[in-house]
């Protein structure tokens, strides 16, 4: 392959948009392993929030993609391989990247835990407007100083 064909292929890779229309690939090898990475990826969206239990299976997913995604760019870059080798390359990290985004993009993870911290934040501000208006917002003293 050519050095500017390289070039092409690395650009379209970092194209801001480059997987607007893109298809996460049904199978993809990582780490040596195949992974239905289609399928794994809708099962997850599919679902409101991840489940405690799968929250580690996504974050370990998201972390293996990652080092796969750029296991291929360095080919790509520094690779000897043919101009096709090189567009199944970009096929494949344009693929990788829009499944990223969507596990990315997931919704909140653990819906008990946010609708503590927020309980939790609401009776917060409840208490410092109590306190403000009682008067004893002060640092915590209640007198008053004299002029």
């Amino acid at each position: 392959m050519q050095e500017y064909e390289r070039k092409q292929l690395l650009e379209r890779v970092e194209r801001e948009g480059a997987t607007v229309g893109a298809t996460i690939p049904e199978t993809i090898t990582v780490q040596g392993e195949p992974l239905d990475l289609h399928e794994f990826v809708f099962e997850i969206k599919r679902r409101d929030t991840v489940p405690a239990g799968e929250r580690d299976r996504v974050e370990q997913a998201k972390t293996n993609l990652r080092r796969e995604r750029r296991e291929r760019k360095d080919r790509l870059e520094e690779g000897d391989i043919t101009r096709e080798e090189g567009e199944r390359l970009v096929e494949a990290i344009i693929g990788i990247d829009r499944a990223l985004n969507a596990l990315e993009n997931l919704g909140p993870t653990d819906l008990e835990t946010e609708a503590q911290a927020k309980e939790a934040a609401d009776k917060k501000r409840w208490m410092s407007f109590l306190k403000q208006a009682l008067g004893r917002d002060d640092g915590g003293s209640n007198r008053r100083s004299r002029l």
